[in-house]
């Protein structure tokens, strides 16, 4: 494929390089997720020209690269827009989080020994007392590692590439730590009330640790939709996959429309 196809001289590649209308645009959400298709598409059809052709000019002395570079370029300026204040809102979240659990690890229910100081519950809560203490780092060090990883997409280069695979896995890693944290964070709560109130166990208890798991819950439905949508686009078939496979499939219906055709029914 590569053969000329309009009066500026355009040939498959270049026509690839133009930017999509806004209705298929909208199909996908965000700005970086939308220039990642447009990434995908532009390179999953130069893979299918010529070496040659990749090189050649249009009436307007533009090769299809310099072509798509001036066509997306207001879209990857919303794109790194996107991106920065998704990993800000995300960094402020994460700072918190981690403050909160560097602090409980050094605030233990029911204090400590003042000759040893060893935490007072550890000898006869010793199994849920460890529960607490590893659910505290396990968030500390997973909204740590979060908070670097938004970090290093703030101090990205921005590069047109970067939106293929770099800036969405550093994206999907901030977020899945995140979520990790917050998981951890609101499951060691539930463990630091249990340590407390656990020899005065009454259904108050019981709802107060139930209620820990309504931001859990609001942050999968805001944002799980959003992770699954990156990691398919990032790591799942190709555009052109998803049309050889449609093809296949709608070939597949004719062939069996063709063997089995429908019968009128008998009144």
């Amino acid at each position: 494929m590569g053969m000329r196809y309009d009066i500026f001289g355009s040939n498959y590649l270049h026509l690839a390089a133009k930017l999509s209308l806004p209705s298929r645009l909208d199909i996908v959400t965000g700005a970086a997720l939308q220039m990642q298709r447009e990434l995908q598409w532009f390179k999953e059809v130069g893979s299918t020209v010529q070496r040659k052709l990749k090189e050649e000019l249009n009436s307007h002395n533009k090769t299809p690269k310099i072509l798509f570079t001036d066509e997306h370029e207001k879209l990857a300026k919303k794109a790194e827009d996107w991106m920065k204040r998704t990993a800000g809102s995300s960094m402020i979240v994460a700072t918190l989080i981690a403050t909160i659990m560097f602090r409980t690890a050094f605030t233990v229910p029911r204090g400590n020994k003042n000759d040893t100081g060893m935490p007072t519950i550890l000898e006869t809560q010793r199994i849920p007392f460890l529960i607490f203490m590893i659910l505290n780092a396990l968030s500390m060090f997973s909204s740590s590692t979060s908070l670097l990883i938004f970090l290093g997409i703030f101090t990205a280069r921005y590069a047109e590439d970067d939106f293929l695979k770099s800036l969405p896995t550093k994206l999907i890693s901030g977020l899945t730590n995140l979520f990790l944290s917050i998981v951890t964070m609101m499951a060691s709560f539930g463990a630091g009330l249990y340590l407390i109130l656990h020899e005065n166990w009454s259904w108050v208890t019981v709802l107060i640790i139930v209620l820990t798991m309504i931001p859990i819950l609001l942050f999968s439905i805001f944002q799980f939709p959003l992770l699954i949508e990156m990691t398919q686009r990032t790591y799942g078939a190709g555009i052109l996959d998803e049309y050889k496979k449609k093809s296949c499939f709608a070939k597949f219906r004719a062939c069996l429309i063709r063997r089995n055709p429908l019968r009128k029914k008998r009144h």
